[in-house]
């Protein structure tokens, strides 16, 4: 059986330091990230805030879906975010509603 993913993007404010990631879990992997449970790159640079996210059917999917988001230029990082999240709001308490 395969599991659905969710790829995402965490920022350390608006127009800020990005990081892409992919899991399985959202809401717990989003908390750590904000908690500072994870040690690297986002600990190290105050990605918080999510920013913006995608489910998809299959992890798999969403781990190459990941890697191509990481290929991307930055510009066109930010015009994801903007077109999905304009006001760059937190999104991880949508995640509850």
């Amino acid at each position: 059986m395969d599991k659905s993913g969710c790829v995402y993007v965490m920022a350390s404010g608006r127009l800020g330091t990005l990081y892409t990631g992919v899991t399985s879990d959202l809401p717990a992997w989003v908390y750590a990230h904000r908690e500072g449970l994870i040690p690297g790159f986002t600990k190290r640079y105050g990605c918080k805030l999510l920013v913006w996210y995608q489910y998809l059917d299959d992890l798999q999917e969403a781990r190459r879906r990941e890697l191509q988001i990481k290929e991307w230029r930055r510009a066109w990082k930010l015009e994801l975010i903007d077109t999905f999240n304009p006001d760059w709001d937190d999104l991880y308490p949508s995640l509850f509603s």
